[in-house]
C-alpha cells in the first residue's frame, strides 16, 4: 500500500481524505494557498506545502505546483478530491508522466466521460438514452440562440468541464440564452479554466438521480445504489438522500446496469457517478458522468457501509474490488444537508468573515440514528471569499426515511454558528416542509415552494409554545443564578419563582408563570393577564448561561434550540424559526409597549452591494436612464457571478465603484436621481 499521498484540494474534502488515509496508516501531504495557511486540512495533514496566492488559478489549479509539492515530499500518489483538477485529463496524464499515481480514473476515461460533451457522445454511441441537445462547439451567443430555438425552450446552458452548479444557466427565451451563454462561459473559465459550454433541452418537473459506480483496474465495475439530489437552488444541490423515494427495485437495477455498462465501455477504474434526469413516471435519461468523488458521497457510504475514499486508494494501488454486485446491500436511509456561508434572508448571497462560534452537533449514535459531520473549518477560522462557501455537510442515518429526516432536523437545531450568515434556518425549514417529507420532489422544488425567496417564519403553533416556554425557562435559570450570586437564596432552598412574567415574541404576548419543581420547570401560559390557563409546558435541561445550544426536553420530547442571551430576553432558533423573545414583568411589558419602533433608513435611491465580492463589470454610466430589470453591474463572490438589476426606472446620478474593486456588504455601488 502507498506510504504517503498528497491531497490536491482544500476544505472539508481534504480533511475527509486525510481521515481515511490516517485510518489506513498512510501519511498525508496538504497543499495550501495564502488564504488557507491556517486551514484545518493543513493542521490535520502530516506535512503541508505552500503553493501560491489565494486565487485558485494561481494555486490549486496549477498542475506544475501540485507535482512539485508531491516530488518535494515524496508522495507516491495524489487524491484530487472534487472540483479544481479532479476531472482534468491533463492533470491525470501529467501525474502518469511523472511517475505519480492518480487516485482516480485513467486519463482516457476522464477524456471520454469527464468532459460533458464527450460523455454524451459516448453515451449515445453506447445506446444510452440521452436528453436532446447540441454537443458541438458553440461559436457565440447568436449561435447558442439559434440552437436553443431549434431544440425548443426551456434549455439549459452548461459548462463542458463543469460541476457543482458552476457555469450553468436555464433559459426560457432567446434573450435569456444570450445573457446566460456569456455568464456560463465566464464562470466556466474562472472555475475550471475551460470556457466551453453546450446546450440541451431542460426537462420540465424533473428529478435528479445519480448512480454511484466503482471500478477497478481488472475490468470489474459495480454500482452502489442511487442518490436523490433534486433539492437544488440555482442548479446547486442543497439536500441529498439515499436511496431515492422515487425508485423501485426494478428501476434501480435498470439505472445501475446502464451506469455500469457505460463505465465499462470506457474502462472506468475508480469511483464515479453517472447522473440521470428522471421523470415522475420513473423514466430516465443520461445527463452526465462525474469522473470523481461527489460532494454527496457520504449518504452512499452510510447506507452501504463502504468507504469510497478507501476504495479509490485501493483501486489506484492496483487491488481488485473486494465486493461483487450481489454483496452490495442498501441498509436504512441517509440525508445530507449542505451548510453554506450564505444569507437565506437575502436571496442566499454569500457571507464571509470569522466563525466566532462553530459548534456542530456531536457525531455518532443518537438514539436509533447516527450523526456525521464532514467539515473543513473550526471555531475562530475565516470563511474566505475565494472559494466555495460550504461550511460543512451534515449527514444523518436512520432505519427509515422518516426517522432520518427527524434526526436531521434535530441535528440542525443543535448546530451553532455565529459570526457569519448561514443557511441552517432554511435547511431546518425544509425538514418541516410537508412536500419534502412526502418525497414529492423535483429540481424545481425550491423555486416552486419559495417563489419570493425564503422569509423569516413567525413562531406559531407547537413551535411557538416550545419557544415561549424555553424563553421563560432561560429567564428563570438566569434569575436563580443572580439570586445565588447576590445571596438572596439559601443553598438548597426551592420556591416557586418568577410568577407574572410576560414573554413578547414576534409581536405576540404570552403571559406566563414559572414554577420550579426541582429538575423540571413548569411553564404555565395564560390567556392574557389574569386569564384562563391555556397550556402548561414542562421543561428540563442542564443548560447554563453561555452555552449556545439548549439541549433538553419539552413535555417529555427531546429538543435542541440555539440560544443567545440579549438584554431582557433571548434570541432563539428552532425548526427554521429565528426570533427574539423578550421576558418582562407585567409592569416592564407595559412600559416596553410605549417604546418607539426604530425605522430603517431609506436606501431606495442607492444600489448597495448585497454581499462581499469583487466587481466584475459596471454596465451603466452616469446620466444614463435605466429601466426596471435592467442589468447594472456584475459582482463575483465565491466563484459565482451575480447580476445586480434596477428595481425601478431611474437615472444614474453617480457611480462609486469600478471593475476590480473589492466591496464589503452594503457598500454603495451607485446612486440614482
Amino acid at each position: 500500500m502507498f506510504k504517503k499521498i498528497l491531497i490536491a484540494n482544500r476544505g472539508e474534502i481534504a480533511c475527509r481524505v486525510i481521515k481515511t488515509a490516517r485510518r489506513m496508516g498512510i501519511k498525508t501531504v496538504a497543499v495550501y494557498s495564502d488564504a488557507d495557511r491556517d486551514a484545518m486540512h493543513v493542521e490535520m495533514a502530516d506535512e503541508a506545502v505552500h503553493i501560491g496566492p489565494p486565487a485558485a488559478a494561481e494555486s490549486y489549479l496549477v498542475i506544475d505546483k501540485i507535482i512539485a509539492a508531491a516530488k518535494q515530499t515524496g508522495a507516491e500518489a495524489i487524491h484530487p478530491g472534487y472540483g479544481f483538477l479532479s476531472e482534468r485529463e491533463a492533470f491525470a496524464q501529467a501525474l502518469k508522466d511523472n511517475g505519480i499515481v492518480f487516485i482516480g480514473p485513467n486519463p482516457r476515461a476522464i477524456a471520454a466521460m469527464g468532459d460533458k460533451i464527450e460523455s454524451k457522445k459516448a453515451a449515445a454511441a453506447a445506446k444510452v438514452s440521452t436528453v436532446p441537445g447540441f454537443l458541438g462547439v458553440i461559436e457565440d451567443a447568436a449561435h447558442a440562440t439559434r440552437i436553443a430555438d431549434e431544440i425548443g425552450y426551456p434549455v439549459m446552458i452548461k459548462a463542458s468541464a463543469g460541476g457543482g452548479g458552476k457555469g450553468m444557466r436555464i433559459a426560457n427565451s432567446a434573450s435569456e440564452v444570450a445573457e446566460g451563454f456569456t455568464l456560463a462561459k465566464s464562470e466556466a473559465k474562472s472555475s475550471f479554466g475551460d470556457d466551453r459550454v453546450f446546450v440541451e433541452k431542460f426537462i420540465v418537473n424533473p428529478r435528479h438521480i445519480e448512480i454511484q459506480v466503482l471500478g477497478d483496474k481488472h475490468g470489474n465495475v459495480i454500482y452502489l445504489g442511487e442518490r436523490e439530489c433534486s433539492i437544488q437552488r440555482r442548479n446547486q444541490k442543497v439536500i441529498e438522500e439515499a436511496p431515492s423515494p422515487l425508485l423501485d427495485e426494478a428501476t434501480r437495477r435498470a439505472m445501475g446496469e446502464q451506469a455500469v455498462a457505460l463505465a465499462k465501455a470506457v474502462d472506468y477504474d475508480s469511483a464515479g457517478t453517472v447522473e440521470f434526469v428522471a421523470g415522475q413516471d420513473k423514466s430516465f435519461y443520461f445527463l452526465e458522468m462525474n469522473t470523481r468523488l461527489q460532494v454527496e458521497h457520504p449518504v452512499t457510504e452510510m447506507i452501504t457501509g463502504i468507504d469510497l475514499v478507501e476504495q479509490m486508494i485501493r483501486v489506484a494501488y492496483g487491488e481488485k474490488l473486494a465486493l461483487t454486485q450481489d454483496q452490495v446491500k442498501l441498509n436504512g436511509w441517509a440525508v445530507e444537508s449542505r451548510i453554506y456561508a450564505e444569507d437565506p434572508y437575502r436571496n442566499f448571497l454569500p457571507s464571509i468573515g470569522r466563525l466566532v462560534t462553530y459548534r456542530p452537533p456531536a457525531e455518532g449514535p443518537a438514539g436509533d440514528a447516527v450523526v456525521r459531520n464532514d467539515t473543513g473549518v473550526f471555531e475562530g477560522g475565516e470563511i474566505s471569499l475565494y472559494y466555495d462557501p460550504m461550511i460543512a455537510k451534515l449527514v444523518t442515518w436512520a432505519p427509515t426515511r422518516e426517522k432520518a429526516i427527524a434526526a436531521q432536523a434535530d441535528a440542525l437545531d443543535a448546530f451553532a454558528i455565529e459570526g457569519i450568515q448561514h443557511n441552517i434556518p432554511f435547511l431546518s425549514a425544509l425538514m418541516q416542509h410537508p412536500r419534502w417529507q412526502s418525497g414529492a420532489l423535483s429540481t424545481g422544488f425550491i423555486a416552486e415552494e419559495y417563489p419570493e425567496g425564503f422569509k423569516a417564519r413567525p413562531p406559531e403553533g407547537e413551535a411557538a409554545g416550545v419557544m415561549a416556554a424555553v424563553a421563560a425557562f432561560i429567564d428563570h435559570v438566569q434569575n436563580v443564578r443572580k439570586r445565588k450570586i447576590s445571596g438572596q437564596m439559601r443553598q438548597g432552598h426551592r420556591v416557586a419563582f418568577d410568577r407574572d412574567r410576560v414573554v413578547l415574541m414576534a409581536g405576540t404576548r404570552h403571559d406566563v408563570e414559572v414554577i420550579d419543581e426541582g429538575g423540571k420547570i413548569a411553564v404555565r401560559i395564560f390567556d392574557g393577564a389574569g386569564g384562563a390557563e391555556l397550556k402548561t409546558h414542562t421543561v428540563s435541561s442542564s443548560w447554563t448561561p453561555g452555552q449556545p445550544v439548549l439541549a433538553g426536553q419539552v413535555d417529555g420530547r427531546p429538543v435542541n434550540l440555539l440560544v443567545r442571551t440579549v438584554p431582557n430576553g433571548v434570541a432563539l432558533a428552532y425548526r427554521g424559526i429565528a426570533t427574539t423573545a423578550h421576558v418582562y414583568t407585567r409592569r416592564e411589558a407595559e412600559l416596553a409597549a410605549l417604546m418607539p419602533v426604530k425605522v430603517a433608513a431609506d436606501t431606495g435611491k442607492k444600489l448597495t452591494c448585497p454581499m462581499p465580492g469583487l466587481v466584475k463589470s459596471i454596465a451603466v454610466s452616469v446620466g444614463q436612464e435605466v429601466k426596471a430589470g435592467e442589468a447594472l453591474c456584475v459582482v463575483e463572490a465565491m466563484k459565482m457571478e451575480n447580476v445586480l438589476r434596477a428595481e425601478r426606472d431611474g437615472k444614474v446620478k453617480s457611480i462609486a465603484a469600478k471593475a476590480g474593486d473589492s466591496l464589503a456588504v452594503d457598500a454603495v455601488i451607485m446612486e440614482f436621481e
